[in-house]
């Protein structure tokens, strides 16, 4: 099971030089991956204070400059809300300059900031719609190759997009979404990893994590493809006994990421205070909770 860091965009986060400091400590320190959430607005649950925000693509960008190993990537890009096009340049530009070191997730975002107030598509079902055309578009346009489309959402007349990304046969794809609603799930089984949210925090997450493996293990059509299994969680806090069995329980299940929650609210600060990001900091700098 690989390591990574899971983290906001906003707040304490919103500051790409930041950013880049911690990416660098973390790979010093053994993580295997540093992943970015994909907002463009986030506001104060609590005051209702709008909150510093970074664009994770600029982020990744400058880590991936500054580092050599450590897995990059985006948990989750809400891709509705994005050309299809665009992104498909930004990845595999950043692809490129990490010497293939990306991993893209994609899910359809929430949120009524970044939403309804922005003029973004509201119904959930036709943002589940537009990004299985988005995904078929991505890879159609890695491809390199001369590449038409015809959907309910995007058309493209011919096109070709060169250069096609380091990794081959394309950027590997994770899918996040919240069981038990079972569309992400399906759409899950078809690329190359499964990132699972749920509504409720602690053990009872684990019984809920299984249930969401085993139905998208039924469902692939190619089980001896590579494929991952994201468990996201938070150790810190916990005795090494626990954090032993909370690693232990992930592996058991099948996990092939463990990713590491860093969010100041679930260690008591405000989202932008200062000492948030030293105590957060120090969490990174022990290193992954290896068994």
């Amino acid at each position: 099971m690989q390591y990574g860091l899971y983290l906001p965009n906003f707040g304490i986060f919103g500051n790409v030089a930041k950013l880049v400091d911690l990416a660098q400590e973390a790979e010093q320190v053994g993580w295997d991956g540093f992943f970015l959430w994909d907002h463009v607005v986030a506001y104060n649950e609590d005051t209702a204070v709008p909150l510093s925000v970074v664009d994770p693509w600029v982020a990744l960008a400058a880590i991936a400059l500054k580092t050599q190993k450590l897995r990059i990537g985006t948990t989750v890009t809400p891709l509705p809300r994005r050309r299809p096009w665009k992104l498909a340049r930004e990845a595999v530009s950043i692809d490129r300059l990490s010497n293939g070191r990306l991993i893209l997730g994609v899910g359809i975002g929430g949120g009524v900031q970044e939403w309804d107030h922005l003029g973004e598509e509201t119904d959930l079902r036709l943002r589940g719609q537009m990004l299985d055309e988005g995904l078929d578009i991505l890879t159609g346009l890695w491809s390199g190759k001369p590449f038409s489309y015809t959907g309910q959402h995007y058309q493209i007349k011919e096109v070709q997009f060169l250069p096609t990304p380091v990794q081959q046969p394309r950027i590997p794809i994770w899918v996040g979404g919240f069981w038990p609603n079972k569309a992400p799930f399906r759409r899950m089984a078809r690329w190359d990893g499964m990132f699972p949210l749920f509504n409720v925090y602690g053990p009872d997450r684990i019984p809920l994590f299984k249930e969401s493996v085993d139905y998208v293990q039924s469902l692939r059509s190619e089980a001896s493809k590579p494929f991952d299994i994201i468990r996201m969680g938070v150790t810190s806090g916990e005795s090494d006994a626990e954090a032993k069995f909370t690693i232990q329980s992930a592996k058991d299940m099948g996990s092939t990421w463990w990713l590491e929650l860093l969010m100041p609210e679930i260690y008591g600060f405000d989202p932008e205070q200062p000492e948030a990001f030293t105590a957060l900091r120090e969490r990174v700098s022990q290193g992954p909770p290896k068994n």
